[in-house]
């Protein structure tokens, strides 16, 4: 959704070279993750840190497309950080999917995952477990990301140790209808 751009300091002034490892990055870990790169990913290039307000045209213009491709490519289900995480790009992408869910013209369940929050109130969201990966085949995706793991593009952003032990199963909350 953004572009990554605000994970390290611009080189001379400069983001276009992190950008485009960030974009290299996410479509070999898409393609370790499903095996195919028939689909490649679909990027917004919103400025990292900065994402695009719902109610503006951009929003709306973003959010009609990504609704396009739901029916073209007949998705009905969309994974995405939850919307009470800290980092103003997760909650903003959580926003998004809900305004694709409202425009798709077909069913499309909004599940929320969480990153760096703790689990939202159980009262407002039923929960699930996604079915088994291998921890392998996820831990390798997330090697794809080197610009977050290591200093190959100098200081800035890591995934702490911590948080790249891949469990087999995620944890998906869907809000309860009011």
């Amino acid at each position: 959704m953004t572009d990554g751009s605000g994970s390290h300091g611009p080189v001379d002034g400069r983001t276009g070279r992190l950008v485009a490892v960030r974009r290299r990055e996410a479509a070999t870990a898409l393609f370790r993750l499903t095996g195919s790169r028939r689909a490649p990913p679909f990027y917004l290039d919103w400025k990292d840190a900065a994402p695009v307000a719902p109610g503006t045209a951009a929003f709306g213009h973003a959010a009609r497309r990504l609704a396009a491709l739901c029916r073209r490519r007949r998705v009905d289900g969309l994974a995405v950080t939850a919307l009470h995480e800290a980092h103003c790009d997760h909650a903003a992408a959580t926003r998004l999917a809900y305004a694709v869910q409202a425009c798709a013209k077909r069913r499309v369940l909004v599940a929320e995952y969480c990153v760096w929050s703790d689990a939202p109130e159980t009262r407002a969201f039923c929960s699930t477990r996604t079915l088994p990966m291998l921890p392998g085949k996820r831990r390798y995706a997330l090697q794809a990301h080197r610009s977050q793991l290591t200093a190959a593009l100098g200081p800035g952003f890591r995934l702490p140790p911590e948080r790249r032990r891949m469990s087999a199963t995620d944890s998906l909350y869907m809000r309860r209808r009011p």
